[in-house]
C-alpha cells in the first residue's frame, strides 16, 4: 500500500486480499532476515506425512490470514472399553504457521473424542531428556527431498510415542469408577465456590456447575458417566463448546476447539491434574 514506509531494518509481510484482489493486506512487520513460509510449504509438509497414511481433514486461517492451519487425520485410533461403550478417540496432527513472525511451522498431536469432537491436547510424561513425550513441537525447515521425508518420519514417530502415553492414561481413567460425591469433589476442586458474591460471581458459578453436571449426564457423556474419563470429558467439553466468545469474536472458540489456543490447552492440563489428584490416579 502507498501508506507504507520503508526501513532497512524491517520489512512488511503482505498478501493480496483473497476476496478483493485490488486490496493489499499487511499481515505483519518483521526483521530484515525473516523469510516467510508460504501456505503451499505448510501443506506440502503435511503431504509428506500423508505418505505414511492419513488424510487432510480441515484447513483454514484466523486473525485475518495471519495464522494458517490444517489438520491431518492419522490412521491411529484408540477404542476405550471396546466390549462396552466403545468410546473412540482419533489422532489428528494439527500443523500451523503464522505470517506475522510470531511462530514458524509447528505441529501438535491432537487426540479428539469422536462422539463430541472434544480436543484433548494434554502434556503427558516427561518433557525433557531421552524419554521426553512431546505433544507440540517446531518443524525443522528443510529444502531437500531427503530432509523433508526425514522430518515427516520423525513427526510420525513423535505422534505414535505421544499416543502410546495417551492410550495408557485414557484406559486407566475409564477403568476408574467414581461416585456422584467424587464427581462433585472434582468440580469443587476445579472451580471452588466464590467466597464473595461480587458482580454476580455466585450466580455465574452456579450456572457453570449446573452446566457441567448437565454435560456429564447428557447425550455425549452419559455413556461414560461414572468414571474418571467421563468426569474429565465433561469439564473439557464445556471449554470447547459452551464458552462465550471473547469480545464477540468466534475465532477464539474456533482456536480452542481446533486445539491451538494455548490458554485453553493450559486449562485442560490443569483440569486433568485436578481429576487425577482428586482421585489419586498415578
Amino acid at each position: 500500500p502507498n501508506t507504507l514506509t520503508s526501513d532497512k531494518n524491517y520489512q512488511y509481510v503482505v498478501r493480496t486480499n483473497p476476496t478483493n484482489k485490488a486490496q493489499t493486506d499487511v499481515l505483519g512487520i518483521v526483521g530484515e532476515r525473516y523469510v516467510p513460509v508460504q501456505n503451499e510449504e505448510l501443506f506440502a509438509f503435511g503431504d509428506n506425512i500423508l505418505d505414511g497414511g492419513g488424510r487432510w481433514e480441515t484447513a483454514g486461517s484466523i486473525r485475518g490470514g495471519r495464522v494458517v492451519f490444517g489438520s491431518l487425520a492419522l490412521e491411529r485410533e484408540t477404542v476405550l472399553d471396546p466390549s462396552g461403550v466403545a468410546d473412540k478417540v482419533k489422532t489428528y496432527l494439527l500443523i500451523n504457521t503464522s505470517h506475522d513472525g510470531s511462530i514458524a511451522i509447528q505441529a501438535s498431536i491432537t487426540p479428539v473424542r469422536v462422539v463430541c469432537a472434544n480436543t484433548l491436547n494434554l502434556a503427558l510424561g516427561a518433557k525433557r531428556g531421552k524419554n521426553a513425550i512431546k505433544q507440540s513441537f517446531k518443524i525443522r525447515h528443510t529444502q531437500t527431498a531427503e530432509g523433508k521425508i526425514a522430518v515427516a518420519r520423525e513427526t510420525l514417530g513423535l505422534a505414535n510415542k505421544y499416543m502410546d502415553a495417551f492410550d495408557a492414561m485414557a484406559h486407566a481413567m475409564i477403568q476408574k469408577e467414581i461416585t456422584a460425591t467424587q464427581f462433585n469433589d472434582i468440580i469443587l476442586a476445579a472451580y471452588p465456590k466464590p467466597e464473595k458474591d461480587s458482580k454476580g460471581a455466585l450466580k455465574k458459578w452456579e450456572n457453570k456447575i449446573d452446566l457441567i453436571n448437565d454435560i456429564y449426564t447428557g447425550e455425549f457423556n452419559g455413556m461414560i458417566a461414572g468414571n474418571a474419563w467421563g468426569a474429565f470429558n465433561a469439564l473439557t467439553e464445556r471449554l470447547d463448546w459452551y464458552r462465550s466468545s471473547r469480545g464477540g469474536n468466534n475465532e477464539s472458540i474456533l482456536a480452542a476447539a481446533s486445539g491451538f489456543d494455548p490458554a485453553i490447552n493450559a486449562e485442560k492440563n490443569r483440569l486433568l491434574n485436578v481429576v487425577r489428584n482428586t482421585l489419586e490416579l498415578v
